[in-house]
């Protein structure tokens, strides 16, 4: 398993988040992105999490509401990938993956997408 400081690896969620074209961010509404370092016991292997509800399944009653939240999870991340190149690939196909659940976009999508 690769070796990361938990600074280091906000730092790469943080600049994955930085990467995502200002037209998207400008639309994005009510969510938080958190780093965990382990994911829900029944998925241990998870790299990231989308809790919320979709931009596209808003509607009038959508008011008052917790924020969205997004987990991307270290500890799976660091035991799947081989070299630090490959976490800082690994953290920006996680963020991405997730605003887009965000953006209501499902996983079959995202895998036509090559975001799977």
């Amino acid at each position: 398993m690769l070796e990361m400081t938990r600074e280091s690896f906000e730092e790469l969620v943080s600049q994955a988040l930085d990467r995502i074209p200002p037209e998207l961010t400008r639309v994005m509404d009510n969510v938080a992105v958190f780093v965990e370092d382990e994911p829900p016991a029944d998925d241990p292997e998870l790299l990231g999490l989308y809790e919320g509800t979709p931009l596209t399944d808003r509607g009038e009653w959508y008011a008052g509401v917790l924020p969205d939240r997004i987990s991307i999870y270290m500890g799976p991340t660091l035991r799947y990938c081989e070299t630090p190149e490959a976490v800082v690939h690994e953290v920006a196909v996680t963020v991405i993956h997730e605003i887009a659940h965000h953006f209501g976009i499902n996983d079959d999508r995202l895998h036509e997408l090559g975001w799977g």
